[in-house]
């Protein structure tokens, strides 16, 4: 029997290992990546302080992680502008497709030269084990911006300073270390031209700036994880064909089958369609702006197609108020919370702010049980901000086994019977326990 140290493989490793090369500097880096076939890329150290809140998610996946490579691939602009989304949408996977396939070429090229590396997923995350958690492990946007690759804009997408919002991301971890990251660039490319707020359909942007996640969600994202179970449920609970199709359209099928098919298709995106920043795409805009938006913008706007809203929901009041030519359907809520986390992320992302108007108050939350928490949550001027811990004074206190709080929220217990039992205490007036339930759609 061969001794292990003098087993052929072992000896061809470690012949090879002495003329592996370890370290490469920036600028191979750079082409090796734009080789693979990156229309750009950027570099930042795990350390950046930019990645405070990303790095342990990342090094969980890659702890071999010490430099983040930022892919950006160009897609055809005026694919992504035409009012046809199936055109888009194909552009959007058609792009997707060439980011992975970049990413996988630069971690192979990294290897042959005995460089360890991961190439994340391009989008459509697949931890779908946390779900409806988060399920992406890297979130390309900001390892983009740490990288030099652009500034997010008001429609919160990356705007490339030469490309504009036509980009998608991708990121590639790698243990090999440069000596200088990228740095984010010193300007934002977004012109504040508003006019991804005057496309989107659902007032998910506001001109101040302010972003409805649930209003973009429930609408752009209707065929992607959340909408596809309601399809399911709805069908699950037809009485007869009849039934089902009263409440399910046949296009609404098709369109449910093209994405279980093809691929995930986004209901608008118009954010990205209407955008004029970056160098290699202002051109139009900057000839004749009012010609601009008469190409790009109106045939959106006037785009005769059903927006899905939350009954009640800010994006519903929009909808009413500026298309009627859109049709509206309500939709329901599929986010089972299973953690007091979920709820405390979940009421960031679900908060309607018209809804709010006229609440000004402070609530502590006090979580007892199988999950113990302590938060603060002020809503205040249509705004509302969540913070660890108990902080100021209250108006109102909520102590609240989490399970019992969990079932409330789930619609599997009523708040009443919480309250006899005391699984639910409150110092302060109830009303404002109403009044923050209203702050936000069922």
């Amino acid at each position: 029997m061969v001794a292990l140290d003098q087993h052929p493989t072992v000896l061809n490793h470690r012949h090879g290992r002495q003329t592996e090369k370890t370290r490469i500097s920036a600028d191979e880096l750079r082409a090796m990546c734009m080789s693979a076939g990156a229309d750009d890329c950027g570099f930042v150290a795990i350390g950046d302080p930019a990645l405070d809140d990303q790095r342990d998610l990342i090094l969980a996946a890659y702890p071999f992680a010490k430099t983040l490579i930022s892919i950006v691939k160009r897609m055809n602009t005026e694919n992504v502008r035409s009012p046809m989304r199936s055109y888009s949408n194909s552009e959007f996977h058609a792009t997707g497709d060439e980011v992975t396939e970049t990413g996988r070429e630069i971690v192979r090229s990294l290897a042959a030269h005995g460089i360890r590396a991961g190439n994340a997923n391009m989008a459509f995350p697949m931890e779908a084990d946390r779900w409806p958690g988060r399920m992406w492990v890297v979130s390309h946007k900001p390892v983009a911006v740490a990288a030099g690759m652009g500034r997010m804009g008001i429609h919160r997408s990356v705007i490339h300073p030469r490309f504009g919002s036509f980009i998608l991301l991708g990121t590639v971890a790698s243990e090999v270390e440069i000596e200088t990251s990228s740095g984010a660039i010193e300007f934002n490319p977004c012109l504040e031209c508003k006019l991804c707020v005057a496309a989107c359909p659902t007032g998910a942007l506001s001109p101040d700036g302010h972003f409805n996640f649930s209003a973009c969600y429930s609408h752009n994202y209707r065929e992607f994880m959340g909408g596809f179970g309601e399809w399911v449920e709805t069908i699950a609970d037809a009485r007869n064909s009849r039934d089902f199709r009263q409440q399910v359209t046949d296009s609404e099928n098709v369109s449910m089958w093209q994405s279980l098919a093809f691929g995930p298709n986004y209901k608008a995106a118009y954010c990205v369609a209407v955008c004029p920043a970056g160098e290699e795409v202002i051109g139009p805009y900057l000839d004749d702006r009012a010609a601009f938006v008469q190409e790009f913008v109106k045939p959106l706007q006037a785009k005769e197609e059903t927006i899905y809203v939350h009954k009640g929901s800010d994006a519903e009041r929009h909808v009413k108020r500026r298309y009627p030519n859109k049709r509206i359907k309500h939709v329901k809520k599929k986010f089972a919370l299973t953690s007091i986390a979920q709820f405390l992320n979940g009421v960031r992302l679900s908060f309607e702010r018209h809804r709010s108007e006229g609440l000004n108050a402070v609530y502590h939350f006090k979580f007892t049980g199988a999950e113990t928490a302590e938060a603060t949550i002020t809503i205040r001027d249509r705004t509302l901000k969540v913070d660890p811990g108990l902080q100021g004074k209250p108006d109102l206190t909520v102590t609240a086994d989490s399970q019992t709080w969990l079932r409330f929220l789930r619609k599997e217990t009523g708040m009443p019977w919480a309250l006899i039992r005391r699984k639910v205490r409150l110092k302060g007036p109830p009303r404002l326990l109403l009044a923050f339930g209203r702050c936000f759609v069922a």
